[in-house]
């Protein structure tokens, strides 16, 4: 069985993305994706870059990854900007929009937020209407199978991870690393079947959450005088929303 950890929406948190890659690691998982969102809200969006881009074997691309690539006139964007190089910021401009492949029979789809949109949020008590519209294709999605809809979805973006298993197909939230909105640890999912595999066969999804040092977390961002900190505090001490996700 092959095992690939997915993880989301780092936001610049590096005590956080490393206490999850030191738990794949632990799990002897090789295979890593994320699902975008590497940058802004935490202080260390340049790292967290070239984190990923050194372990992840797929990235996709987020809404800050999309938006702190553009002219911007909040002060707040500014210096998150501020904080990556040219190099950087053309890196998160390659990024694509989605990921599709077979594990164990199923077409799995990874998208930031939807498919389509990177600024289409989607929540898990949403009307159903609006979580199924989540399996359509769209014409930013890879659409490997033709016309074929995906058996499962993961995406990212919400900070809120969950599964729910909706007409015989399933929808996941993997959760955020570096901003969880639920609890106050990291989350990411370990997914589990044969890769490649266009056969029926076993597979399962599993959550994962990792405590972290978030006070450690904290003193990053205060010793680079990281703007928006009080609310960073807020966010990342009790799990509780209060800015642009």
């Amino acid at each position: 069985m092959d095992k690939i950890a997915v993880i989301s929406d780092i936001h610049g948190n590096i005590p956080a993305l490393q206490a999850v890659l030191d738990d794949i690691q632990a799990r002897e998982i090789k295979r890593i994706f994320c699902l975008g969102d590497l940058v802004g809200k935490g202080p260390d969006s340049s790292t967290s870059i070239d984190i990923v881009k050194q372990r992840c074997e797929m990235v996709i691309k987020g809404n800050w990854d999309d938006f702190i690539t553009a002219p911007n006139e909040s002060q707040t964007i500014q210096w998150h900007q501020k904080q990556l190089t040219l190099a950087h910021k053309e890196y998160l401009k390659s990024l694509p929009f989605s990921v599709e492949f077979m594990i164990s029979g199923r077409l799995i789809r990874m998208f930031h937020a939807s498919p389509r949109s990177l600024y289409d949020r989607v929540q898990p008590w949403h009307p159903i209407e609006k979580r199924m519209s989540l399996f359509e294709n769209t014409k930013l999605t890879e659409n490997i199978a033709g016309e074929r809809e995906p058996d499962v979805i993961l995406y990212g973006d919400v900070h809120n991870a969950y599964i729910q298993n909706l007409a015989g197909r399933s929808l996941c939230n993997v959760g955020s690393v570096g901003n969880p909105l639920e609890i106050t640890q990291a989350s990411y999912v370990i997914l589990e079947g044969k890769y490649g595999q266009k056969d029926t066969g076993s597979f399962s999804i599993q959550f994962v959450r990792v405590p972290y040092d978030i006070d450690y977390a904290l003193k990053l961002a205060k010793d680079v005088e990281m703007p928006e900190y009080e609310e960073y505090v807020l966010e990342l001490t009790t799990a509780k929303y209060r800015g642009n996700k």
